[in-house]
């Protein structure tokens, strides 16, 4: 028997994820109308694990991230309003205008930030971790990376610190088999396998499919659960693939069209929404209302950037050390 509280995680799962999906492909077109300047890196492809990580998470834990960043913020219960208006560069924007699309922070969310350097964050999620660990809390930090950023030397730091210290980081390995133009089998000895790295440092390692929100889900609880009972970071590697290129300005000829379409077969949202109908999870007309309300939030999100105003001149001296 489906409950109704099934129902509404469904629901939740589907909407959160359709939102990502909209949002990121209105944010395509806006950049094409030169409305967001700067780079801009989609998540289009990736929605389950952002929303399926972040769906068995608390509150009070933390996350940060890398800069393809929009998804985990919306994810984790970020203004889409904000979000937009720092994409446009606007005072009311998430960072002030500050940071654009690679540095959303929502502090009160504990969402502590995209980090446009790669692999520069492990090392602050780390610090986080250990700061959970000194004041004696259960929170755990939630850190997400990509691919490429294991061929860094933060990477190996960061793991190794986390295990000796035995701190409660949640290392999230996105796996979209692409660092920029290189495929990860020519940048990582690991290959589609770099889960199994964390064995060096007597960390428990998993992957999951990152094209199935539930397994996300699951996979990501469990590794939660264990990461507040024993203290000690888990790893985990999500096996997903980004539909669009690395940025919008990526033409992608290094992908051959028959790969991408194979992966597409697998559509994150698709796939969920096929499920949740065929296990009574949702209704055809809950999809419907769910596609409506959530193109009415981000034409909001873009109404409410579009009138925002810039930051003013003196704000170039604001949050500055000297």
């Amino acid at each position: 028997m489906v409950t109704e509280q099934a129902k509404r995680d469904a629901a939740h799962l589907y909407g959160q994820m359709l939102l990502i999906r909209r949002f990121e492909e209105q944010c395509e077109r806006l950049y094409m109308d030169g409305k967001i300047r700067g780079f801009l890196h989609l998540y289009i492809g990736e929605e389950a694990v952002a929303v399926g990580a972040l769906s068995v998470v608390r509150d009070d834990d933390y996350v940060i991230t890398h800069y393809r960043d929009h998804g985990h913020a919306l994810a984790r219960g970020m203004s889409p309003k904000a979000v937009m208006a720092e994409l446009f560069g606007k005072v009311t924007g998430a960072s002030g205008g500050k940071g654009g699309s690679m540095h959303l922070f929502d502090v009160k969310k504990r969402f502590m930030g995209g980090h446009a350097i790669v692999g520069g964050h492990l090392p602050i999620a780390v610090g986080l971790a250990l700061a959970v660990k000194y004041r004696g809390g259960d929170e755990v930090v939630v850190c997400f990376f990509g691919d490429g950023a294991v061929n860094q030397g933060e990477f190996h730091e960061s793991l190794n610190l986390a295990s000796l210290w035995n701190l409660p980081v949640l290392f999230f390995l996105e796996n979209n088999l692409y660092g920029m133009g290189t495929h990860v089998d020519r940048a990582h000895a690991g290959g589609r396998d770099i889960f199994q790295s964390a064995d060096s440092y007597k960390i428990p390692a998993a992957q999951v499919d990152g094209m199935d929100v539930m397994a996300v889900s699951e996979a990501t609880a469990e590794a939660v659960k264990r990461v507040r009972s024993d203290g000690g970071p888990v790893f985990l590697e999500a096996m997903t693939y980004r539909f669009r290129g690395h940025s919008v300005a990526d033409p992608t000829a290094y992908r051959d069209s028959a790969e991408v379409e194979v992966w597409r077969d697998r559509d994150p949202i698709s796939l969920f929404g096929k499920f949740a109908l065929e296990q009574g999870l949702i209704e055809e007309h809950t999809l419907d209302r769910l596609d409506t309300v959530v193109e009415e939030v981000v034409a909001e999100a873009v109404r409410f950037a579009e009138e925002s105003a810039d930051p003013p001149p003196e704000a170039l001296y604001a949050h500055v050390y000297s």
